[in-house]
């Protein structure tokens, strides 16, 4: 059962690299800041590196600090990694826009409440994980319309020429903002095999071996080498159309909000903060310059992902139980 959970942990790893890095390379695409693969192949690279640069506080927050660990088993993992996995899938099969963290914090709830009940579920921890993703995006919107407005006074007598800069400026956010999105999308899965460790009797007090660093680090980073280019494209061009300025305001605001969650052992939705602080940079120089039909479509597929993979994760917890008890 802990190696189905390790393998679960991994698939998660890399559909999460795969998935995320979308928006992480939008605005650099989109401005035309520099050739498409070569920034792939850049983050990656930044996503194999962070992991070893920063600690694990979201690992802690996402296992130790959600659950009480006595009170469930791997079977309960296991539930919540199919769920989440599953879900991960069908969004990405359908084209929805769904956040990848939320789809593990309702597959992890949902098995839990149903194979432990809600005793085992800590309240500060759950607090802990749930505000960030809940309140992330509007401090995302903000920031990034506030990055985006002291850009266009900074700059208010520029030429066009100064895009050059602009675009050159943006190779450095993105890698910033490639290691950040690392710092805090590697560490959920290392928690998930660290607290599948735990469960097992391998380790005696939650933390993450280097092994487990190591491999995680490499599948996130293996999943971001292959890019999902539909959402790349999707993301780029489908809010507004993004200048160099605007990609630049928005992973600068993004990077350090996702740095700062990191820090603070926050788990976040990496895809929302980037995708919010881009709306931010683009409503900062016109309102109507964001087409805010698709980020309400958007804002709703991530209000569905955390009930509908608890639901998800609960079914698949009562025909386990029905059929084997």
């Amino acid at each position: 059962m802990l190696l189905l959970v390790i393998v679960l942990a991994l698939i998660y790893a890399f559909l999460n690299g795969y998935r995320d890095t979308s928006s992480v390379l939008a605005g650099v695409v989109a401005s035309r800041a520099m050739r498409p693969r070569i920034a792939l192949y850049l983050v990656a690279i930044a996503d194999l590196i962070a992991p070893f640069l920063f600690g694990s506080a979201v690992a802690r927050s996402i296992a130790a600090g959600l659950v009480n660990t006595s009170a469930i088993s791997l079977r309960t993992i296991v539930i919540a990694m199919v769920a989440t996995i599953g879900w991960n899938g069908f969004a990405w099969w359908r084209g929805i826009p769904s956040s990848s963290t939320h789809a593990l914090i309702g597959g992890l709830l949902g098995a839990i409440l149903i194979t432990a009940g809600p005793h085992a579920i800590m309240i500060n921890g759950l607090l802990i994980v749930l505000l960030p993703l809940l309140i992330g995006p509007l401090v995302g919107l903000i920031l990034g319309a506030l990055v985006m407005a002291l850009l266009l006074y900074a700059f208010r007598n520029a030429t066009p020429k100064v895009n050059v800069l602009f675009r050159r400026l943006q190779i450095i956010t993105m890698l910033v903002l490639a290691m950040s999105n690392s710092s805090n999308d590697s560490y959920k899965s290392m928690g998930v095999i660290a607290l599948g460790l735990v469960l097992s009797g391998h380790l005696s007090s939650f933390t993450i071996p280097t092994w487990v660093l190591i491999l995680c680090a490499t599948t996130l980073a293996l999943g971001s080498s292959f890019g999902d280019w539909r959402q790349i494209r999707n993301l780029g061009g489908k809010i507004y159309r993004i200048r160099p300025l605007n990609a630049l305001a928005s992973q600068g605001a993004s990077s350090v909000l996702i740095l700062t969650a990191s820090i603070f052992g926050m788990p976040v939705s990496t895809p929302h903060l980037i995708s919010t602080a881009l709306m931010g940079a683009g409503a900062a120089e016109r309102v109507n310059k964001v087409r805010w039909h698709v980020a309400s479509e958007m804002a709703a597929s991530w209000a569905l992902t955390i009930p509908a993979t608890m639901i998800i994760s609960a079914l698949i917890c009562a025909a386990f139980i029905a059929f084997y008890g």
